[in-house]
């Protein structure tokens, strides 16, 4: 019951934010903070212990972001989150690609052949192979991309999902299952 309300108030909240009340956002973020620090947790789990991102400095990124663009429309919770968390990949993606640059040279410095082979080259690398096959996945059908991102990266139900693309669940479910197969067989093939 308490998690109705919240959902309630938040998308109250993100309606006051789309009519132009910006002070809403100082009542918004308290509500949505830890919600978005699972989905941060969840976008780095897996990544080396010594990841320079952290699941606070990912969301305080993303909200930044999120806060700064008036453009967005608010329709609800769901899509909130579904942004958030496309926004926090792309911020992974961003530091991943740097990251890479600057083992590759991007600082001009000597590194032992066994480091390049380290795991946080292999962590970057696969990040940025997931980036693209998603992106592939995107030119296929944008839906099915989009499916991945809510479920994979904001770990959002199928039943939010269906209400962010209004479209049916056994439409979300078959769409999910056919972006999983795809997905993998992209990952696996190179």
């Amino acid at each position: 019951m308490a998690q109705a309300f919240q959902s309630n108030e938040i998308t109250r909240l993100l309606a006051e934010l789309r009519s132009g009340k910006s002070e809403a956002a100082d009542e918004l973020i308290p509500l949505i903070f830890e919600q978005l620090r699972r989905v941060a947790r969840r976008l780095l789990q897996g990544e080396r212990e010594d990841h320079t991102l952290q699941p606070t400095a990912l969301v305080n990124d993303a909200l930044m972001q999120l806060m700064g663009n008036q453009k967005l429309e608010w329709q609800s919770r769901a899509q909130f989150f579904a942004v958030a968390s496309k926004i926090m990949r792309h911020i992974l993606i961003d530091h991943a690609r740097a990251h890479r640059a600057d083992k590759r040279g991007g600082e001009f410095q000597r590194i032992p052949l066994d480091a390049g082979l380290s795991y946080e080259w292999r962590q970057a690398d696969a990040l940025l192979a997931l980036d693209q096959a998603l992106n592939r996945l995107a030119e296929y059908d944008p839906r099915m991309s989009k499916i991945v991102e809510m479920r994979f990266f904001a770990g959002m139900t199928e039943e939010e999902i269906t209400e962010v693309l209004q479209i049916s669940l056994k439409t979300v479910k078959r769409d999910w299952q056919f972006a999983r197969d795809w997905l993998y067989v992209e990952l696996t093939r190179q």
